[in-house]
């Protein structure tokens, strides 16, 4: 062994040494802590938007005492998951469409992408709009997140909001159209599959922005 290697080794503790159990806690600690967040994930997926902490750790494969050694509490644990749903679905956010392309397109574009994300993001969204009344932290990510789909339509349709006389009006309809609370009343309330809430949604659209072109 050189003496610079020596040297590094009394300072790091070797390659067993208190620094490599030290990784090795932080490793496992970061495993568990995913393995809980996606248990409650499932959960949510499965329907149980309300799991007890027994669940929880039953499905990830822990002790409920070890539960809470990862978590501050059950809030925390809450927005731990709704924030990794969140950002798994990151890239389902973009449109992909310009605001120069056809109407058609664009409607079609909006529709296709919001049902793809409501869907994908749905167990978590439905908890996010129960918990954020009691968690403010939760609630100033939802009015953010709010706030992006909202300008995505302002963006995309600028052309047919921009020749209404009350274009925010205009804008703030579509924003509800567009709404996960809309794609839940269609899909959970009136029990219609993503297809059909596509039709209604791009009927809807198409119907308001078109009002741009009427003759006046």
């Amino acid at each position: 062994m050189s003496g610079a290697t020596a040297v590094t080794e009394a300072q790091t503790g070797g390659p067993d040494g208190p620094g490599a159990v030290t990784d090795g806690r932080r490793l496992r600690r970061d495993r568990n802590r995913l393995a809980v967040v996606d248990a409650l994930l499932d959960l949510y997926a499965d329907g149980n938007l309300r799991p007890s902490s027994a669940e929880i750790a039953e499905r990830a494969g822990l002790s409920p005492r070890s539960l809470f050694r990862y978590f501050d509490d059950v809030d925390d644990l809450c927005r731990a998951a709704i924030d990794r749903q969140l950002s798994r679905a990151l890239p389902l956010v973009p449109l992909g469409v310009a605001d120069t392309a056809p109407l058609a397109e664009r409607v079609e574009a909006v529709v296709a992408q919001r049902v793809r994300l409501f869907a994908a993001i749905a167990p978590a969204a439905t908890v996010s709009r129960l918990e954020a009344p009691f968690q403010p932290v939760l609630a100033a990510e939802l009015a953010s997140g709010r706030a992006v789909l909202r300008a995505q339509l302002s963006h995309v349709f600028r052309p047919e909001l921009s020749r209404f006389a009350d274009g925010g009006g205009a804008l703030s309809a579509l924003d509800v159209l567009c709404s996960f609370e809309s794609y839940h009343l269609l899909r959970h309330d009136q029990g219609l599959s993503d297809d059909e809430v596509a039709a209604v949604l791009r009927a809807a659209i198409a119907a308001l922005v078109a009002r741009a072109a009427a003759p006046r």
